[in-house]
């Protein structure tokens, strides 16, 4: 199916009782044993994701800001603490200033893992913590693929029009593409796969 008759299947036959996302799932042509063949990046959806994130903000001198921005989570090395001590992140997306890094290195080992450590690449390590924490919770969304070389990322709710949700399937197609890395040879996306949160996937065609 093209990506309008999968979003246009996939929106007739969501059953949940609650509004799943759209979800996509993509199969990369890299190693993702290379370090320069890992795929990063960050865009801004045009309609975001629909999905309300929970940000946490390691600081020490910009508590109040992350605050007033709309923080979650706001926390020095007492909070570092806490999460070395019980290995436990309730939050999806973490933002750091430059200056705590240091110390954010000792909880490497337990974001590492699942994708929470802050890093200069996607730009979750800054000074300007108003602005990060804005962009993210107006749709903007960071991604990297995982140790078998494929890519998931929710882009919209089954509630939403199908133009919307194209749209966001556009434009998210293109940044992956765009973070085509340079040793990477041959086909790039491989498979692109469309579903619903509890829904069956369903197979785009470019």
């Amino acid at each position: 199916m093209n990506p309008k008759e999968a979003i246009e299947t996939i929106k007739r036959n969501a059953k949940a009782k609650f509004d799943e996302s759209l979800e996509i799932h993509l199969r990369l042509g890299i190693d993702p044993q290379k370090s320069e063949q890992q795929v990063r990046g960050s865009l801004i959806l045009p309609y975001g994701t629909g999905k309300k994130i929970k940000i946490a903000v390691f600081t020490e001198k910009r508590k109040k800001e992350a605050k007033a921005a709309g923080a979650d989570i706001i926390g020095g090395k007492e909070l570092i603490e806490e999460i070395q001590k019980t290995k436990k992140c309730n939050f999806e997306i973490a933002i750091a200033e430059p200056e705590i890094m240091v110390d954010l290195s000792k909880i490497a080992k337990i974001l590492g893992p699942k994708n929470l450590m802050p890093s200069t690449k996607n730009e979750t390590v800054t000074s300007d913590i108003d602005k990060t924490i804005k962009e993210l919770k107006g749709g903007k969304v960071n991604f990297k693929n995982d140790d078998t070389g494929n890519l998931h990322q929710a882009i919209g709710k089954i509630s939403w029009s199908t133009e919307k949700l194209l749209k966001n399937f556009e434009t998210f197609l293109g940044a992956v593409k765009k973070a085509k890395p340079p040793k990477s040879k041959g086909v790039f996306v491989r498979n692109v796969v469309l579903c619903s949160t509890m829904g069956k996937g369903i197979k785009v065609t470019l």
